[in-house]
């Protein structure tokens, strides 16, 4: 089938890849995941596509401070699991090159063992400047591995810090990679990436600190209770020799069976979609003032409103209220996009320019970093190609699923 014609197919019946994906074509399978990380329109339809396939795959998130040895250790995890009958991909999440844009490879470079089965897929994904320590169109990558029927998924962070805690909410399996001689920066970095842990693991675990290391961390455990009541196990491991990787594979294994942390499969945008669209209509405030709904998306949503002469303020422009509404509109519905309740705790705007009767205002808000509590978010309001005010907010995250 020719290009053309092969295009008008997927425009009539929906997108076509998706079954040779599934049937192990690697090469459509990296194709793929290029149109997503570029964010190709031709994306959308396979992300449509994904939505009966997935919720099967185990994902495991795999972060921790730059140096803690992560590529090693997941290079051994991909062994085991490999020798226990899965299939495994890996998505590993670079910075970006300051001269491409593209994944500097930093990280594939130490899971060549890993690489060489054909039962092992792994990606570098360029982080393109996105915070939380992984790349904006991870969520979509992950959902595409588990439709092309891996059992197991890991995703490697970007060296993470003390905030970058964004793989919580993408992870069934959060595994927190700490190296030998912490000592008292376990106190220093409990508050972040430690909070988020379902496993705690010391690596380089044959180094002469390694000990003290998950002893602290066992300690800090201690004084403070979860709330799910789950004890957090603490396992040593030798990602050079594999020690202690099989008890990793148990932990993560049982953590599944536990079925914590769930992760909220972004892959049904059509229900999604759905659901925000009828939540933007059932707004009263949001029909008061015209706004109508452009695209939504995973943590993103874009609104429109025509200045019209009920807008604007006493000196003949659009009045700032009506700028704040829309931008909180679309603040509130990305915010509110994934089906659990979420709840504005903090906004702040900026204005640029002025705006007149009849010119058309955008919003369109963008998550920046969602974990299991807090999101937050930006939206640029413009007219044109004109910047016309920013907008951020921060949520809560109730827990709690919308009617």
């Amino acid at each position: 089938m020719n290009k053309p014609r092969e295009d008008l197919h997927r425009a009539a019946h929906g997108d076509t890849r998706l079954p040779y994906i599934r049937a192990g074509d690697r090469a459509a399978l990296a194709r793929a995941i290029t149109e997503i990380e570029n964010e190709l329109p031709s994306a959308q339809a396979l992300h449509e596509a994904c939505a009966e396939h997935v919720g099967h795959a185990h994902v495991v998130g795999i972060t921790g401070p730059p140096g803690a040895g992560k590529s090693t250790l997941i290079n051994a995890l991909v062994r085991e699991l490999l020798a226990r009958g899965e299939r495994v991909a890996v998505a590993a999440v670079d910075p970006s090159s300051p001269i491409t844009g593209g994944a500097v490879l930093g990280d594939r470079v130490r899971m060549t063992d890993a690489d060489a089965s054909d039962r092992v897929f792994i990606r570098s994904l360029a982080s393109r400047g996105h915070g939380g320590g992984l790349a904006r169109t991870t969520r979509r990558v992950v959902d595409l591995l588990d439709a092309a029927g891996f059992d197991s998924v890991i995703v490697e962070t970007v060296g993470a810090g003390q905030s970058d805690v964004d793989i919580a909410s993408l992870a069934d399996t959060s595994v927190v990679v700490c190296p030998p001689g912490l000592g008292d920066d376990v106190q220093a970095i409990k508050a972040g990436i430690l909070e988020i842990a379902d496993v705690l693991v010391v690596s380089k675990g044959d180094h002469a600190h390694a000990e003290r290391t998950e002893r602290d961390l066992k300690d800090m455990l201690n004084l403070r209770a979860r709330a799910s009541g789950r004890k957090v196990p603490v396992l040593r491991t030798v990602g050079t020799t594999g020690e202690g990787v099989g008890a990793l594979v148990d932990a993560l294994r049982a953590h599944a069976r536990e079925g914590k942390g769930r992760r909220v499969v972004t892959s049904v945008h059509g229900e999604a979609d759905a659901f925000l669209r009828r939540f933007s209509a059932e707004d009263p405030y949001q029909r008061l003032n015209g706004i109508e709904v452009v695209e939504t998306g995973p943590g993103t949503v874009t609104l429109r409103l025509q200045v019209a002469r009920q807008h604007l303020n006493f000196n003949g422009r659009c009045h700032g209220g009506v700028i704040f509404t829309l931008a909180d509109s679309a603040f509130g519905m990305a915010a509110n996009g994934y089906g659990v309740v979420a709840v504005g705790i903090d906004t702040h705007l900026t204005f640029q320019v002025a705006v007149k009767e009849g010119e058309t205002l955008v919003a369109r808000s963008q998550e920046v970093s969602r974990s299991k509590r807090i999101g937050v978010y930006r939206v640029d309001v413009t007219v044109g190609e004109k910047i016309v005010a920013a907008f951020t907010g921060t949520v809560f995250l109730t827990g709690h699923a919308h009617r």
